[in-house]
């Protein structure tokens, strides 16, 4: 939901597309004020990492009021995979604990099958939304090429994950 480059390179917090997951964090801990909040993500890039996304993701929460003390950031991670192994690694989840998995409708499927296959038992909280109750068709345009981009890196992201043994052969 941030681009983490462009924040570093401007000096404030920079969003794109789904910054209502950070959005809804921050609704999420005002309404369950003892949950802690853990804010997943480093750098994807190859060669500059210095920015991280949980970095940018935090100052964004504490914008919104949410307290430091709340925040745990896992800043390590370079893609989907890596923030399932570790955020449990960090949290190391206790059994009975309730931890909801806050992200894209459509990136919902891969990441909480990767969290359940990492033993990190997460509940589905999906924001997000890229179409509506029925399916809009928006023909050859850039909204309906966006989408069609989004669905393929999906559809592509769950076979990889699935060909290497690391997402669940099951539905989730």
């Amino acid at each position: 939901p941030v681009d983490s480059d462009l924040s570093v390179m401007y000096g404030m917090p920079v969003t794109v597309a789904g910054a209502d997951r950070v959005i809804q964090a921050a609704v999420l801990a005002r309404r369950y004020p003892n949950a802690r909040i853990l804010f997943t993500g480093g750098s994807a890039n190859l060669i500059a990492t210095e920015a991280k996304e949980a970095d940018v993701g935090a100052e964004i929460l504490l914008g919104l009021g949410v307290p430091k003390e709340r925040l745990l950031l896992e800043r390590q991670s370079r893609n989907t995979y890596e923030n399932a192994i570790f955020s449990k690694a960090m949290i190391a989840p206790k059994p009975g604990e309730r931890w909801l998995l806050v992200t894209s409708a459509y990136h919902m499927p891969r990441s909480v099958g990767l969290f359940r296959k990492a033993g990190f038992p997460v509940e589905p909280y999906p924001v997000d939304w890229r179409v509506g109750r029925v399916l809009d068709f928006d023909g050859i345009s850039l909204l309906g090429l966006r989408r069609a981009d989004i669905a393929v890196r999906e559809w592509v992201g769950l076979l990889a994950y699935r060909l290497r043994g690391r997402a669940p052969d099951t539905k989730t």
